[in-house]
This record gives structure tokens, sequence and C-alpha cells, in this order.
């Protein structure tokens, strides 16, 4: 595909998996390790609420692992700035593959508890986010600066089929076989994830840092001082996902107001992955938005509208909707599930389309001496804020599921509007001259 057909086409652009192998094998690894990880994930969840039957308890295995995850992120970041890249990334994945094997080998001997289930986590979560931090940090390198929109564009895609397919499937896993097989499948998909990162070139970082250690992450925390552009669209992604992420809502929506029980909550979860997949396939001609800053704003306010626009499909579903009633696992309310699935597959689209600008800006602007570093203060707000959503969620929760959805999107949309107002050198970002 010529550089001039990529900018007319309204496809993906797919020229970084053909002019760089290396990203082409670690994308492949990615996809295949992810699809296992979110089998767990919806496993876990899953598996937690029917221990406890608890929404809250649900809630806090994302909250239970925000600190670790922070300090995962900004070391992890550190790290990448001062060794080998590759050596980094395959430390983390070997470090997170080995809670994965560990949580079978549990739930296979019938020992697994809800601290094991807090735990394990924990630390998959922490070595998930230095793994990926220091991936994100390779990509300018293995595809070339002009070339980096459309390598967040192919992550996209792989986000999307990882949560498209692997929660549908985790739900239907546990429902099938139960949560042995599901972690064990898990074990044996990650694996691939180790032959995309063994095969890349030494990646060590350009220019020089401080050494490892305490002064180095702050030196990469300082540098958000004297970048504004790349500080507002921190902000503006905690606002998103501390208000708009329900997830930890799904297990019980699935039981107590759509039916359908667990395929039902791997649905929902699916749905946000197909707007994922779908907004990441037509995303050609995404790499030819100049002002990155104002589009993220706008995308951040869809995904407002459609999560009140889901908080609302629960309203109705609470509310007594023509065949919500006497809904149980065996007797799903399939009209509202679908509107629920189409609510939160705008979701995942309108926070794709931001992800995508937001990466770019990211990769584009910053220097590489401290991109690890900010990779992984990125991987922090991005993991850290729903985090905070699923703290918000719990704590709202028990007022009434639709609450949380309805409530959190309308602040959103508030939020970010206030914010536009005065942020104007972000509003006015040019993807032409990147400046962080």
């Amino acid at each position: 595909m010529s550089e001039h057909t990529a900018r007319r086409s309204h496809f993906v652009d797919t020229r970084p998996l053909k002019e760089s192998p290396a990203f082409a094998r670690l994308w492949l690894g990615t996809l295949l390790g992810g699809l296992g990880s979110q089998l767990t994930i919806t496993a876990v969840m899953l598996h937690m609420y029917a221990l406890t039957s608890s929404t809250f308890a649900v809630s806090m295995i994302a909250v239970a692992g925000l600190v670790p995850m922070i300090v995962a992120g900004l070391y992890g970041g550190m790290l990448a700035d001062h060794f080998d890249r590759r050596t980094v990334a395959l430390t983390a994945a070997t470090v997170g593959w080995s809670s994965t094997l560990l949580l079978a080998v549990l739930a296979w001997t019938g020992h697994i508890d809800v601290w094991w289930l807090y735990g394990l986590s924990i630390v998959n979560s922490a070595a998930s986010t230095v793994a990926s931090a220091t991936k994100m940090a390779m990509t300018p390198k293995l595809v070339g600066p002009h070339l980096i929109a459309a390598a967040a564009a192919l992550t996209g895609i792989t986000s999307g089929v990882m949560v498209l397919v692997g929660p549908a499937v985790g739900g239907a896993l546990v429902a099938g076989f139960g949560y042995p097989i599901t972690y064990t499948i898990d074990a044996v998909l990650t694996l691939s994830l180790f032959l995309g990162l063994a095969t890349l070139p030494r990646l060590r970082p350009e220019g020089q840092s401080e050494r490892p250690g305490l002064r180095s992450v702050l030196d990469g925390l300082a540098f958000l001082k004297v970048a504004p552009n790349i500080r507002m669209q921190f902000i503006l992604d905690v606002v998103a996902m501390t208000f708009g992420h329900p997830i930890a809502l799904f297990p019980a929506v699935g039981v107590v107001l759509l039916g359908g029980g667990e395929v039902t909550s791997g649905l929902l979860m699916a749905a946000i992955a197909a707007g994922v997949l779908a907004s990441s396939l037509f995303s050609g001609r995404i790499g030819t938005v100049r002002r990155q800053g104002l589009g993220i704003a706008r995308a951040i306010q869809a995904f407002g509208v459609a999560t009140a626009l889901f908080g609302l499909v629960l309203l109705v579903a609470a509310q007594g909707w023509p065949g919500a009633n006497g809904v149980t696992p065996e007797r799903p309310n399939v009209p509202l599930i679908a509107l629920a699935c189409l609510c939160l597959a705008l979701t995942g689209a309108a926070d794709n389309v931001s992800s995508i600008f937001r990466q770019t800006m990211l990769q584009a602007a910053v220097p590489d001496a401290v991109r690890g570093r900010l990779q992984g203060i990125f991987m922090v707000v991005v993991a850290g804020g729903p985090r905070l959503g699923a703290l918000y969620t719990g704590a709202l929760a028990g007022v009434a599921l639709w609450v949380p959805p309805l409530i959190g999107g309308v602040l959103i949309v508030a939020i970010v509007a206030t914010i536009l107002r005065v942020a104007h050198r972000f509003r006015s970002y040019d993807a032409a001259h990147p400046t962080p």
C-alpha cells in the first residue's frame, strides 16, 4: 500500500506489519497472549462473584492492585529507559505467566480462595503494566515515526480482538468447563508472547538518563511539568475511566437485571471490544488528523454519551420493561441485552479513537530517552483510571446498578467541556509539529 493510498483509504493501514517483521511478530504474540489474559480476567471476576455474591468484592479486584500497579508502571518505565527494552519486557512477561500458572494449579487442586484471587491478580496486573509500557516504548524504533499512528491503530485491533473473543469465550468456558480449564488455557496461550519478544532485536534507549532508582523516576514525573499536552491527555483519560468504567457491574447485571448469567457478562465485555475492533478496522484516515488534542476531547465526550445511554438501558430494565421481570440465567431479556451491547460498543469505539490519538501524541512528541518512563506513567493512567472507576462503581452500585453509568456519563461530558474551554494549547495541538 502506498502512502498516498493509505491516506485516502478508510481501512486500517497495515504497513507496520509489512515493513517491520519484528513488529509483526510482537503484534501476533501480543494478540495470542492477550486472548489468554482476557479469559483469566473474566474468569477471576466470575469466580470472585461466585465466592462472595458481592459486586463490591468484584470491584475490589481492580482497586486492590492500584498501588502495586502504580509502582510497577513508574519503576518499569524507568527500567525501560536504562536497559535493553526487550529484556525488561521478557522479564515482566515471565512474572505474569508464572502468576497465571499458579492460579491454574490452585484451581485444579481446590485450594483457591478470595485472597489468592486478589493476590495473583495484583501480581499479574503489575507485570502486565511493566510489559505493556516497555512494548509501547519500543514501537517508534520498530516502525519509524511515519507509522506511529498506523501502529497504534493496529494495537487497537489487537485489543479489540482480545476483548471481543476473550470475555465471551471466558464466560462460556467457565459455564461449560469450570475455572481450572479456563486458567490453564491462558497459561498455554501466554507462551506465544515470549516468541514475539524473544525474536526482537536489542532495543537500548537513546540518550542519557539518571542511574536506575528513585531519582530517575522523579525525573520522568518532572518531565510532565514541561509537557502540558501530555499532561492534559492524562487528565482527560482519568476523567473518562473514573466515571465511565462499569465493567464491575457486569456479573450482577447478568444475574439481576438482564438475565443470562455468565454468558451475558461475557457478551457485555465483548461488546466494548467490538466497538474497538470496528473503529480500528476503519481507522485509515485517522493518521491524517492534525488537531489530535481536540480529537481526544471529542472522542471522550462521545464515550460519556454512550456510557450514559448504557445506564438508561439498565434503568429501563430496573423499572420493569416488558420481559425484564423474572429474568434468570435461563431466561435472559434479549432485546435489552442487545441495546446494552450497542451502547457499550459505542463506548469502545470512542475510547479507541481517543487511545490512538493519545498514543500517537505520546510517541511522537516525547524524546526516546524518557519515553519508557512516560509510557510507564501512561500505563498507570490507563490502568489506574479503571481502578478508580471500579471504586466509584462499587460505591454507587449499592444505590442501584444503573446509577454509576448514567451519572458518570453525564459527568464525563460536562467535565471535558469545562476543561476544553481553558486548555487552549491542547485544543490547538498540531500533529505536524508535535510538542509535548
